[in-house]
C-alpha cells in the first residue's frame, strides 16, 4: 500500500479573480492565454494577440469546453 501523498494543488480550483468572462464580442488576451492553461508572460500575450488577430472573438471559444 502506497503511503504517498496526493499532490496538495491538484484538486484545487482556480481562484475567481484569475477567471475571465466573455461578455460581448471582445476577447482579452489575458482570456486567451488563460484559458490555453499557460501562464501569462509577454510571449504568450503576443501569442494570444497574433491568434485573436488571425480568429476574432472565435480564438476564446474555440479553447474553452
Amino acid at each position: 500500500m502506497s503511503t504517498a501523498q496526493p499532490d496538495e494543488g491538484a484538486d484545487r480550483a482556480t481562484p475567481d479573480a484569475l477567471l475571465h468572462a466573455r461578455t460581448g464580442t471582445e476577447v482579452a488576451p489575458e482570456d486567451v492565454v488563460l484559458a490555453a492553461g499557460r501562464d501569462v508572460t509577454p510571449e504568450n500575450l503576443e501569442w494570444a494577440r497574433r491568434k485573436i488577430e488571425a480568429e476574432g472573438a472565435a480564438a476564446l471559444d474555440k479553447l474553452l469546453p
